[in-house]
């Protein structure tokens, strides 16, 4: 018997939780409800979870405090949908910066809902076998004169000083040390680190490229860490080490 796939929502209106939940038991899914902060990590203890629907308006923990625990400390591999009642660009921005795979707006359509959940899902699953890197169990990776630490999210240089990184150039260095010394297209990088497909207009890749290759101080015209390779996408140049006995 195929697995089906558990879909968490988190959302503090418990007439929208049994909505969706019996919609997406009837469109296939398994559905968990959770209200708050506390039953979403009590059903993610009790059972693995395919995506989580989480509304960004809750009380105490709302859902960008949510979205960095699961991110930071929390299960990170889980893709994350945001549910927004607020039409308004700065809060999409925010919820995919801190780690959202996608976001929908209220009021919504429940097969709009469905879509994005099946889209989202069929993204996170696209890569072949040898492009899915395994969570690295180390803290702290090297490469070249740098090291990243994974519990942080920083970046540390060979003086012993640290260098913030963005949630979503942290996400991007991730993936580029995951598959050291290999091409990974846009809509690859794109799919990895923000849970959707290129276009042929999206350059926002190639822009977070060039933050994270400022932070790392790499030279554009001559880059040794991240290099361009052409019609075909970027390539993280360096050996990657992990020490996993670093304090």
């Amino acid at each position: 018997m195929d697995r089906v796939d558990h879909i968490l929502i988190v959302d503090d209106d418990i007439e929208i939780r049994g909505l969706l939940t019996e919609y997406l038991e009837k469109n296939g899914f398994k559905a968990t409800a959770a209200a708050d902060g506390r039953q979403m990590r009590a059903a993610l203890a009790a059972g693995s979870v395919d995506l989580i629907v989480l509304d960004l308006m809750l009380p105490g923990e709302d859902g960008l405090a949510l979205c960095r625990y699961l991110r930071a400390g929390g299960p990170e591999s889980v893709p994350v949908l945001i549910l927004t009642a607020r039409n308004e660009e700065t809060d999409r921005i925010v919820g995919l910066e801190m780690g959202a795979d996608d976001y929908l707006t209220k009021p919504f359509a429940a097969r709009e809902l469905l879509a994005r959940i099946a889209a989202v899902l069929r993204r996170t699953r696209m890569l072949p076998p040898n492009l899915r890197g395994a969570a690295e169990p180390a803290r702290m990776l090297t490469f070249g004169t740098w090291s990243l630490d994974t519990t942080e999210r920083h970046l540390i240089d060979a003086a012993g000083t640290m260098v913030s990184l963005s949630g979503a150039e942290y996400r991007l260095l991730r993936v580029f040390l995951s598959h050291p010394q290999r091409v990974l297209n846009r809509d690859q990088l794109l799919t990895l680190t923000q849970g959707r497909g290129a276009d042929v207009f999206d350059r926002s890749i190639d822009l977070l490229v060039s933050r994270l290759r400022q932070r790392l101080r790499d030279e554009a015209r001559e880059p040794r860490y991240i290099k361009t390779v052409r019609n075909e996408g970027y390539v993280f140049a360096v050996a990657v080490m992990p020490h996993k006995d670093a304090p």
